[in-house]
């Protein structure tokens, strides 16, 4: 690398890299374990990160994973490049809570990927700035996620 070329990932996108890493070898050891084991050890998973989150970001991921579980307890707890997520049962993420302080930005995201069912017209949003939580936000984010999420 010369002294004028910059790296081509960030320290914070070389250690979700690294996560990512992780959890593709633990996912592919948990299959040998039954669903139930599966989903406790997942479900652990996610309380050890969100445990790790200071302040804010902290109290958002308590209150976002019991929003999940209350409107769509099919799908699974597990981690996303070191971030809380739930899958359905494909294994597919199909939302995530990134807290601001993992990447150092102004505010905390909850987010949903490609297997959501969100698809509404041509555009439509799939990620959300979340800086408190008020009855009004959990009720639309709640609807948000069992719309996401049918159950099969």
């Amino acid at each position: 690398m010369t002294e004028n070329t910059a790296p081509v990932l960030t320290e914070f996108e070389r250690a979700a890299v690294k996560e990512a890493a992780k959890e593709s070898r633990t996912r592919v050891a948990r299959k040998k374990i039954s669903a139930d084991e599966a989903r406790a050890a997942g479900e652990a998973d996610v309380r050890a990160k969100i445990a790790e989150m200071d302040g804010e970001d902290g109290t958002l991921a308590e209150a976002l994973h019991r929003l999940v579980a209350e409107n769509a307890p099919h799908l699974v707890p597990r981690t996303y490049y070191g971030m809380p997520a739930w899958a359905n049962a494909a294994g597919k993420v199909v939302c995530f809570f990134k807290p601001k302080a993992k990447f150092k930005v102004r505010y905390a995201t909850f987010e949903f990927e490609w297997p959501a069912r969100l698809d509404e017209g041509t555009v439509w949003p799939v990620s959300y700035a979340v800086t408190t939580l008020s009855a009004a936000d959990l009720a639309f984010l709640g609807e948000r996620i069992r719309r996401a999420a049918p159950t099969e």
